[in-house]
């Protein structure tokens, strides 16, 4: 099952950002995303409720489920509903893949974690590879269009980040990640909702077939399936592994992006990807572990070998 759930989280989380640029239209961005996790919500609850899993956190950790819901179901993607306005979809993949960078900084901010040599160069060659896939478009008459989606994209990556964080604090307090993902959907949904009411943005109705098919597909695959085979390969591979995949989302958005988007290809974006996934595949390389002195194996070392043993 592990190669099945590996292929169809990185299948669908590689094409969902084709179908948010298929919502680009009359429907305005707040009521997509509305719709998009107002669906989902209600069908994660009832199948939760139908599994006899169906389980509301205590009241005290309510807030928390609240800011995942901002951070994760909301902000981030009302960042991203507006990006895709001024960049091809598979580039805001791209930078969407630099979120294991702003989670390494978070994690040293909220959680002390230490940020190695290992981070420092991924961080290095993915700012590098933005730089060379943006740069072109940057530097021409569409320079400002660029610049405003790939902000958009960063800030919407920056709020993706701190919903990682929220979602950590979440899990370390027993709150399943299904539940938390469920009821922070349906939250997101209300809080959506609230926004569209405060801001007085019109609930237009779907517009047509492209956009209902966008919408479900978004919902049931992209927010149920894939948030729930991800979940499974974490429980089943570790979290380390699993996050490979997102050097794969890229390849597949931009893949779509080239064949329905007309999006060019140069020499400096082609650098610009390989150094941007390069640094992704150094985030997730295992840390090297120094042998133990104290190891019986060390002490049959010839002397000859000890250069060689200790390097």
């Amino acid at each position: 099952m592990i190669p099945f759930l590996f292929v169809t989280t990185v299948l669908i989380w590689g094409t969902t950002w084709f179908a948010i640029a298929l919502q680009a239209g009359p429907v305005p961005a707040l009521v997509s995303i509305f719709y998009r996790f107002g669906v989902a919500g209600v069908l994660f609850v009832a199948g939760l409720a139908l599994s006899g899993r169906l389980r509301l956190p205590r009241k005290d950790h309510q807030i928390w489920l609240v800011a995942q819901a901002l951070c994760l179901f909301s902000l981030n993607f009302i960042c991203f509903y507006y990006a895709v306005r001024y960049i091809p979809s598979g580039l805001e993949s791209v930078i969407f893949s630099m979120a294991t960078i702003f989670n390494a900084i978070n994690a040293r901010i909220f959680y002390k974690d230490k940020i190695t040599k290992q981070v420092v160069l991924a961080s290095i060659l993915g700012i590098c590879g933005l730089v060379l896939l943006f740069g072109r478009d940057v530097f021409s008459s569409s320079g400002t269009e660029a610049l405003t989606g790939a902000g958009l994209a960063m800030l919407g990556t920056l709020f993706f980040s701190f919903g990682n964080m929220v979602s950590r604090r979440n899990s370390q307090m027993g709150i399943s990640p299904i539940t938390a993902n469920a009821w922070g959907m349906c939250y997101g949904a209300l809080i959506l909702l609230a926004l569209i009411t405060l801001t007085g943005t019109p609930i237009v109705a779907p517009a047509d077939v492209t956009y209902l098919g966008a919408l479900l597909y978004l919902a049931i695959f992209g927010s149920i399936v894939a948030f729930t085979t991800y979940l499974i390969l974490v429980a089943r591979i570790g979290s380390a592994k699993a996050a490979y995949m997102t050097v794969l989302f890229p390849i597949i958005a931009l893949a779509i992006s080239t064949l329905f988007e007309g999006y060019i290809w140069h020499w400096t974006s082609v650098l610009g990807l390989i150094l941007a996934l390069t640094g992704n595949i150094i985030m997730f390389a295992p840390k090297k572990t120094k042998p133990d002195a104290s190891s019986p194996s060390l002490a049959k070392v010839e002397l000859g070998d000890t250069a060689s043993a200790a390097s």
